[in-house]
């Protein structure tokens, strides 16, 4: 039907081939399973590939889960729900379900890279809270379990509080200084070509903010000269162009990572070829390559802290094996805004359709407060014996 649904892979749930209403004169879409009702829904979203992609991931978790259990959507109750949020914090047992990007039809695919944080958790209830109230008014269940969830504003209202899961300023400079090595003696073309890549792919994500699907789909030609100044254009979440300013620094990487290509220093307009490159230096790679490319830099980087600082370094270590692609969103975001870049440029720059999703990435209101409760201390020595118990 489309190659974006799960027909035609996706087991169907045990005891549940069809609801009640499915294929009766309840029903208002033809489909003749979960699956394919699922597979109805996500061809609303065939205008944004992006958004498509990352519901169906989580409704695919679902009706795997649901196969599990023997149920179908049209099953689910409100205690099932608690089992499902447990399930997506610690899949398990762990070598069914947890493994690392591979191809959809690959014998070794697995749905999840590993559990999902709060946050995660949040925005997947969230998703399918939307894709129960569209099966309801397809006909297709009878009602949608999510809207029982007492505590339906915190498990299902995707605000959260400030960012956390970023890169501190210390630890960041230390990584890119990391990066920056001069090569070893005798270092191989290849082991040239993947550094230079490496610190353009991080460049471009601390200095441009960049999603990881945004970076993989980037173009030599989606930076260009306007009026003496580099600008970045790019197609976002929901298919929304933008264009974003380019600091020297950036310029700076992309003209070395050219240079290193055999190609002149700046781009044309018209430049369509991948800006970032597999091995043979023409092909791009995927969103699969880039993201794992990241977690190696991480996880090598962690190993040579380690060994630099020892006991010293071991929290700092824990951190960048901990640290996934969108951190280094978050660390470009909580950077500038501590930096001063004021909100309304900060919030352009993360291409957020609202302020108070760009406000999660002030601390500085959390430095001065606790700066000024550090004052409040308990009395010691002299001071506290001046004082008479009332």
């Amino acid at each position: 039907m489309h190659d974006e649904t799960m027909i035609g892979y996706l087991p169907e749930p045990v005891g549940a081939r069809l609801p009640a209403a499915a294929g009766g004169q309840g029903a208002h879409i033809s489909a003749g399973s979960d699956a394919e009702a699922v597979a109805q829904w996500l061809t609303e979203y065939r205008a944004s590939r992006r958004t498509q992609r990352a519901y169906r991931r989580e409704a695919e978790r679902l009706l795997l889960w649901l196969a599990e259990q023997g149920l179908g959507l049209g099953e689910v109750r409100r205690k099932h729900l608690d089992a499902f949020e447990a399930f997506l914090a610690d899949p398990r047992p762990r070598e069914r379900w947890v493994g690392p990007p591979r191809p959809r039809h690959a014998d070794d695919w697995r749905p999840f890279r590993g559990p999902l944080s709060p946050a995660s958790r949040r925005q997947s209830l969230v998703i399918l809270q939307g894709m129960y109230a569209w099966l309801v008014e397809a006909g297709w269940v009878a009602h949608n379990p999510f809207r029982l969830m007492r505590d339906k504003r915190r498990r299902l209202d995707n605000r959260q509080g400030h960012i956390e899961r970023y890169l501190e300023r210390p630890l960041w400079e230390w990584f890119w200084a990391w990066l920056s090595r001069p090569e070893e003696e005798g270092a191989t073309p290849r082991r040239r070509f993947e550094n230079q890549r490496r610190r353009l792919v991080f460049g471009f994500a601390y200095l441009l903010a960049p999603r990881i699907s945004e970076m993989s789909a980037a173009r030599m030609g989606d930076f260009h000269r306007r009026e003496g100044r580099w600008w970045w254009r790019v197609t976002g979440k929901g298919d929304k162009l933008a264009v974003i300013p380019v600091p020297p620094d950036m310029i700076a990487l992309l003209m070395e990572w050219r240079l290193a290509l055999g190609l002149a220093p700046a781009p044309l307009p018209d430049d369509a070829t991948p800006l970032l490159r597999a091995l043979d230096g023409r092909r791009g790679i995927g969103d699969n390559r880039l993201y794992r490319l990241i977690r190696e830099a991480f996880a090598e980087a962690a190993t040579a802290l380690e060994a630099e600082q020892g006991e010293e370094g071991r929290l700092w270590a824990a951190r960048l094996r901990q640290a996934t692609p969108h951190w280094l969103r978050h660390t470009a975001l909580t950077h500038q805004a501590q930096a001063g870049v004021e909100l309304r440029y900060l919030a352009a720059t993360a291409r957020h359709s609202r302020l108070d999703t760009t406000a999660r990435y002030l601390h500085a209101e959390d430095e001065a407060w606790h700066r000024q409760q550090s004052a409040h201390q308990l009395a010691t020595g002299a001071d506290a014996n001046r004082g008479e118990p009332v």
